[in-house]
């Protein structure tokens, strides 16, 4: 929950809000995550590591959520996870962020914290095969469309 303080805060010395894109499809109402309304000075990330990654978000959201989100990404949910990276690198977010769960299109058995829990948490780990050539060379080929290697 962002109070009126934070907000005020935040923008008094110009730090950039955060956008989840997860947050964003909720079908029954509107929000500041949603990509057409944010404002340069943000950092987006598909999901952070508080939150279930990209791909088990979407296999446990509400249909309507999910249709919403498909209708809004041009998407048939069949790379929901390469939909969202898309959805973030195309937007006008200065600062673009994919977890590595979602880049490799990992499900909830790759979550890697639940936020009020103490245990199983912070146990995920990336190993060496994870880093493909087809995964740098697709997040490569969308860093260059959407001039995000630029500084």
């Amino acid at each position: 929950m962002i109070t009126p303080d934070v907000i005020e805060l935040r923008d008094h010395f110009g730090l950039p809000g955060m956008k989840i894109l997860q947050f964003a499809f909720d079908s029954s109402e509107a929000n500041d995550y949603i990509p057409h309304n944010y404002t340069s000075n943000c950092v987006v990330y598909t999901g952070t590591h508080d939150n279930d990654t990209a791909l088990g978000w979407f296999q446990s959201a509400k249909e309507d959520d999910k249709r919403y989100m498909m209708l809004y990404l041009n998407s048939d949910g069949r790379d929901i996870c390469k939909d969202l990276i898309r959805a973030a690198w195309s937007s006008v977010a200065q600062t673009a962020i994919v977890p590595m769960q979602d880049l490799l299109r990992l499900g909830t058995e790759a979550r890697m914290n639940l936020p009020g829990t103490t245990v199983n948490n912070w146990l995920w780990r990336m190993s060496a095969s994870d880093l493909r050539t087809d995964l740098a060379e697709e997040l490569m080929g969308l860093t260059m469309l959407y001039a995000r290697g630029r500084s």
